[in-house]
């Protein structure tokens, strides 16, 4: 916690292979006010990498490690050079976790405010100036289009202002290195949520987490440079982000292209500018606003790409285990002339043996976050849960946890358009085993017929069902570890089964991998389908810089399997050589008989100028 501020820090972590673990902790792990634990964005963003140094060894009373972490890779203040510290060790074969200061057992690592203090450090004032250039050779081929061939130059720039503010500008953007997304199958009417991977967007990405996440986030990173799944090129960008007179500042703004979709519709290239700014109080309070924009530029620009955002959020800490949290906002966008508000209120509390949260947002009907998600709007959401935990002593049981969940949304109308309610608990064993079970009933209304799957369509009215769900992993002490769930009962004017199996595997520090199904059986009065979504990940490391990852995805629904094998050989801050290779298969009886292929070589390097 190089502010001191008790709230906010950065992670570094390792293993006996001397693997770096690096990351960003927001607000305590906590993301956009929302309450909840993610990676990514706001909270705690693993994606997060630095400049730093490790070293293991290993004897007869152990192993050790020693880390170098420079100055000029982190940020500070300039006060008297007052840290906050924590240190946490992993025992996996004894699903264990040691801490240097103390925490209650609700809590991890990211719990910054009851860290301990380091003192007496002399920080520098130096300056600090990185460049990190690229150079992109890409081959692609699709069926019946001719090969294309790219080359490209790009180079991003990070200058230290201060040591607590820093510069971050991005020319001809890439991000040809970034693991492609994980595929979801859509059995809802709502958006799905896919998270954010690009290293520039991901830099003090908490910030500016405002909203809800998942579900309405007032600013969204993947909508810049993103559209359908394509990649719109991004030509210039910068960010300034950190701390000045006490106040957490961040300013964004990029610009993005002209495009053409692969389906042919011509997009404007836009201007994107995001501001924020929020101010921290002791015992985990703090106030701060927002502000959005995003303006056409192009030469076929429509009236409707022009938005604004406004928004003002804070929380309020009572004691050591309860808080309060809001944010309200207003969007303006050319056109819409409805309900353009939002707001959410949201308390929870978390001792070591109780756990709850209440919540209720607002989103009218044409709230309109331009650079910001929305899973779905015109609503008002009232929900909660509340949990007692058992900590049994004696037992192969370590903990015992019963609960109690509700979560309806309503529209403006007073239509009732979905509603959950669930009684259940787990049980987690000495060994890591955790198994959660629960049962409920759920109220889904339809105002208008929805097609869940080609040729099924569900009428549209108010359908009541009850079910029951199951969740089951092993520990990760052994080599082999497993992870399950079944999720059965009423599905709308049907039944649903489905369930997902996932086994990791792990030989040594080297090679891990993962398998996972996820399958869906489901009968309803207008036709029966099955859906099935595979994943195989595997991760082979020949050294702590030299890895190969690969990725390979199969879909029943799009009838395709997708591949993608990444080289890294990787230097300071996640850079180095990058090979990435791309397929894209299509299976079934109209399988084209030539999949879409695509090779990229890419090479970064970081030049520290003032090192």
């Amino acid at each position: 916690d190089t502010f001191h501020d008790r709230n906010n820090g950065f992670v570094f972590g390792t293993n006996l292979a001397g693997i770096q673990h690096d990351g960003q902790v927001t607000d305590e792990g906590r993301s956009g006010g929302g309450g909840r634990w993610r990676s990514g964005g706001g909270g705690f963003n693993r994606e997060w990498n630095t400049s730093w140094e490790v070293a293991t060894s290993r004897g007869d009373w152990g192993w050790s490690a020693e880390m170098v972490i420079p100055f000029r890779s982190l940020r500070y203040g300039s006060g008297e050079g007052t840290w906050g510290v924590n240190f946490e060790r992993n025992i996996r074969r004894k699903n264990e976790r040691a801490f240097w200061a103390p925490l209650d057992r609700q809590f991890n690592l990211f719990r910054v405010s009851e860290a301990g203090t380091l003192s007496g450090l002399e920080a520098p004032k130096q300056r600090n100036l990185q460049l990190l250039p690229y150079a992109l050779a890409e081959t692609s081929k699709a069926y019946e289009v001719s090969r294309e061939e790219n080359f490209d130059l790009g180079i991003d720039i990070k200058y230290g202002l201060t040591p607590s503010l820093t510069l971050d500008a991005t020319i001809n953007t890439d991000f040809a290195q970034v693991e492609v997304d994980e595929q979801q199958i859509n059995l809802d009417r709502f958006s799905l949520f896919f998270p954010e991977k690009r290293p520039f967007f991901l830099e003090n990405a908490g910030l500016f987490s405002v909203g809800n996440s998942g579900s309405a986030e007032l600013f969204f990173s993947r909508r810049i440079g993103l559209e359908g799944g394509e990649v719109i090129p991004i030509l210039a960008g910068a960010r300034v982000s950190g701390r000045a007179k006490g106040f957490n500042l961040g300013f964004l703004n990029m610009q993005t292209d002209d495009h053409t979709l692969g389906d042919g519709t011509r997009l404007s290239a836009d201007n994107f500018t995001v501001a924020r700014v929020n101010r921290e109080y002791p015992n985990r309070s703090r106030v701060g606003g927002l502000f959005t924009n995003r303006v056409g530029t192009g030469p076929f620009a429509d009236d409707d790409e022009e938005n604004q955002v406004f928004a003002v959020d804070g929380q309020l800490g009572i004691g050591p285990y309860a808080e309060v949290s809001g944010w309200v906002s207003k969007s303006e966008t050319p056109g819409l002339e409805g309900d353009e508000h939002a707001f959410s209120l949201r308390g929870s509390y978390s001792s070591p043996e109780w756990r709850w949260r209440a919540n209720y947002t607002e989103v009218g009907d044409d709230f309109n976050p331009g650079i910001g998600f929305l899973s779905r709007r015109d609503y008002r959401n009232v929900g909660g849960f509340v949990m007692r935990r058992f900590r049994l002593a004696n037992s192969r049981i370590k903990e015992i946890g019963p609960r109690l969940f509700t979560d309806s949304f309503w529209r403006f109308d007073g239509f009732h358009e979905t509603g959950m309610y669930s009684l259940g608990g787990e049980i987690e064993m000495r060994s890591g085993i955790r198994v959660s079970l629960s049962g409920g009933a759920r109220r889904e209304g339809l105002q208008e017929p929805f097609e869940i799957f080609p040729g099924v369509v569900i009428p549209a009215g108010t359908y009541d069902t009850n079910g029951y769900f199951i969740f089951l992993n092993t520990g990760r002490v052994k080599r082999v570890s497993l992870f399950a769930y079944i999720q059965g009962g009423g599905f709308f004017d049907g039944d649903q089964l489905a369930f997902s199996p996932s086994v990791n595997v792990r030989f040594g520090e080297s090679l891990s991998s993962q398998l996972s199904w996820q399958h869906n059986d489901i009968d309803l009065q207008g036709g029966s389908f099955k859906t099935n979504l595979g994943r195989w990940r595997v991760t082979y490391a020949f050294s702590t810089s030299l890895i190969l990852q690969a990725l390979v995805q199969y879909n029943d629904v799009s009838d395709d399997v997708s591949t993608n094998l990444r080289f890294s050989w990787l230097a300071q801050a996640n850079t180095g050589l990058f090979v990435v290779y791309t397929e894209v298969r299509e299976v079934g009886r109209l399988a084209l008989p030539q999949p879409d292929r695509s090779i990229i070589v890419k090479y970064s390097r970081l030049f520290d100028v003032f090192k």
